[in-house]
């Protein structure tokens, strides 16, 4: 029973008696009392005192209606606090006298395709502390020199104010075994000091798919306030680890796992004095990815390599690119490589200063960033494709259309003349010669076609909207970039500080976006879903990299991603066909030199070279799918300052069939820098 109810209790008994002397007195009132009530004056003897009597009986009324109702006012409150609101003063009063206490829980496992692991966990000894610490001075030094650390710092994380008081906060993680063996062998040093054995991240294939898989970190106080809203319900204490990048913060709602819980009995300081009730941790969810280890290593391999040859020739410069190889009947991404890697690991328990240092430093070339969704790039003679598409659906070329290529274009006049790659000129070609050669000056000239069509002068921009340049393909990663189709309005607001003549939509946009020059922008995996649309004539399937996912417990139940088209850019059957015809000439019409690569591959592919002139060294481009009668994987291949794309990234690609049919390129001659 609580002290305010005994209190009440009390007040209900005093009220109770006087209510009872009230009522035997005025039982008594016509029998022998005669009190001077009020202080009145003696009367004389043998006066009439029947008015005394009266304002005596009419007092002891008033103060025995006045006592029944505060006995009853106290009554319904007892009623009140005892049986209607009994259980809400029982949970108070065992709040006050419990505590819960947290313990966190193992994240999910990643995995790729064929079950082996990416992400899993291992071991970690954990030095955690009780607040008590940050009044003992001496203990909180000792213990920071031990583990190595600013005494400031184990302060502030010991006295972390997102736990319970009864919660041993986290002080350090991996924690050396010398430094623990001398905390338990020193005992009575450290009273406020205890070990446990968590967890923390392993990554058993290194730097594979490391822009994929992201990685973890400590919680911020940002997090912790949003995590309610952000994440699912999931709530967060100091210490917690989280996604902060790539998969780990995609799908940070399933890999978190559910805290344990442990209720102790405290008294009045808060001191536990017993155990009681404890829920176990609850591990995350292991998800499933559709990378294929096997082709991520391949691409992140050929990827380094050319990059490394283009450094050996002296482009020091070159230390970026990425690569994407996707399942065109589904969309899965089978491998994403973005150069240079980083090791996961050196976030497990806070990066140091000087890995952070070496990872931002201006030359590292951005290793943090996935390329592939991020990196935006301009789409060079890769978009030759889709300026065919709109060149037909506008009716400014027919396949039949031809134009000669002199090596030197002036169709908006001498003063704004053009070169095209080949300076000796192409001589008379079409359309699909303008793909398998990469004829700029074909192009040119769709351009001004677009220039001079009126109503019609947006469409080559609005069939590179058709097919999803400009805006983000929705894959299940973060900070995915959207890129850039330019047009009149664009130019006229993004370069706002220039003339009002030098900010007019002109001939020379057009003719850079048609060859994908200038100010467009498109990342490598928005070029990987446009061949997807093109090997798949009109079906472009959302890129995405989770396959499944594997619920919690022994018994989880599977769920399985379901794949769903993302656009279907429609074209006309004898369109696609000129297309895909001009791509297969590309690999084996073009050059002999760049077809001797994919000539000893049973399948046959098409694609696209393409050389972005950004800089003083293009970015190297190579777009493809095979088997071209019957599509199945899509390869696009990006590599900053790598020069021409069938002198870079053609190769990458190359080597990535290779490893996916196991037909590796045999041919050893190397594709002179002129194919564009």
């Amino acid at each position: 029973m609580s002290s305010g109810t005994i209190l009440l209790i009390g007040c209900i008994i005093i009220f109770a008696a006087v209510a009872v002397i009230a009522v035997l007195m005025l039982s008594r009132g016509g029998s022998g009392f005669k009190f001077d009530i009020g202080g009145q004056a003696p009367r004389a003897a043998g006066g009439n005192d029947t008015s005394a009597e009266t304002t005596f009986k009419s007092r002891f009324v008033g103060l025995g209606i006045f006592s029944g109702s505060v006995l009853g006012v106290l009554l319904a409150r007892l009623w009140s606090m005892q049986v209607v609101s009994g259980d809400d003063y029982t949970r108070q009063a065992e709040s006050n006298r419990t505590r819960t206490v947290t313990t966190a829980a193992p994240r999910g496992r990643i995995l790729d395709r064929n079950g082996v692991e990416l992400v899993t966990n291992r071991p970690s000894l954990t030095v955690c502390a009780m607040s008590d610490i940050a009044d003992n001075t001496i203990e909180l030094n000792v213990l920071s020199a031990l583990l190595g650390i600013p005494s400031v710092a184990a302060k502030r994380r010991a006295t972390d104010s997102t736990q319970s008081a009864q919660s041993a906060r986290t002080v350090a993680v991996d924690a050396t075994r010398s430094a623990v063996a001398f905390i338990q062998e020193h005992i009575d040093v450290f009273p406020d000091v205890n070990i446990e054995t968590r967890t923390q991240r392993s990554y058993p294939q290194g730097e594979v798919a490391a822009q994929v898989l992201g990685y973890t970190g400590t919680v911020t106080q940002d997090q912790i306030d949003s995590s309610a809203d952000a994440n699912g319900g999931i709530t967060y204490e100091s210490g917690d680890t989280t996604g902060q990048a790539g998969v780990e913060f995609q799908y940070e709602e399933l890999l978190q796992g559910v805290r344990g819980e442990q209720t102790v009995y405290v008294d009045v300081h808060g001191n536990v004095l017993d155990y009681s009730s404890s829920v176990p941790a609850e591990s995350g969810s292991d998800i499933m990815l559709t990378i294929d280890l096997d082709i991520q290593k391949a691409a992140e391999e050929a990827l380094v390599k050319q990059i490394k040859k283009r450094q050996d020739s002296g482009v020091k410069e070159c230390t970026s690119g990425a690569a994407i190889v996707l399942d065109a009947t589904n969309g899965e991404v089978l491998a994403m490589a973005s150069a240079p890697l980083f090791r996961p690991e050196v976030f497990v328990g806070g990066i140091s200063q000087d890995d952070w240092d070496v990872l931002s430093a201006d030359d590292a070339g951005n290793p943090l960033m996935n390329k592939a969704v991020s990196g935006q790039y301009v789409a060079a003679s890769t978009i030759k494709p889709l300026t065919t598409f709109a060149a037909l659906d506008y009716g400014i070329a027919t396949p039949d259309t031809t134009y000669d290529c002199t090596g030197w274009w002036t169709g908006f006049g001498d003063a704004y003349g053009k070169y095209c790659w080949n300076t000796k000129g192409h001589g008379y070609l079409n359309l699909r010669g303008g793909i398998v050669n990469s004829c700029d000056v074909v192009f040119y000239e769709v351009a001004k076609g677009f220039y001079n069509a009126g109503d019609k002068a947006d469409g080559m921009q609005d069939t590179f909207k058709k097919w999803g340049l400009g805006s983000t393909t929705g894959i299940d990663l973060p900070s995915e970039s959207a890129g850039r189709v330019p047009d009149a309005e664009w130019k006229w607001n993004y370069f706002s500080n220039w003339s009002d003549t030098d900010r007019q939509w002109n001939g020379g946009d057009y003719t850079n976006i048609a060859i994908g020059q200038g100010d467009i922008a498109v990342t490598p995996l928005q070029m990987a879903c446009v061949y997807m649309g093109i090997a798949n004539r009109g079906t472009i399937w959302r890129p995405h990299v989770l396959k499944s996912v594997v619920g919690r417990g022994d018994n989880g139940t599977v769920r399985e991603y379901e794949p769903t088209v993302s656009i279907s850019p429609e074209e006309s059957s004898s369109n696609f066909d000129l297309v895909v015809s001009g791509l297969d000439g590309v690999v084996y019409e073009e050059s002999e030199s760049q077809s001797a690569h994919f000539t000893n591959m049973t399948q046959r592919v098409a694609g696209k070279t393409g050389s972005g002139e950004h800089g003083e060294y293009p970015t190297s481009w190579f777009c493809c799918f095979a088997p071209e009668d019957n599509p199945k994987y899509v390869v696009a291949v990006a590599v900053e300052k790598g020069g021409y794309g069938g002198s870079c990234a053609l190769y990458v690609a190359r080597d990535i069939l290779g490893a996916i049919y196991n037909e590796p390129d045999t041919q050893t001659s190397e594709v002179q820098d002129t194919s564009r």
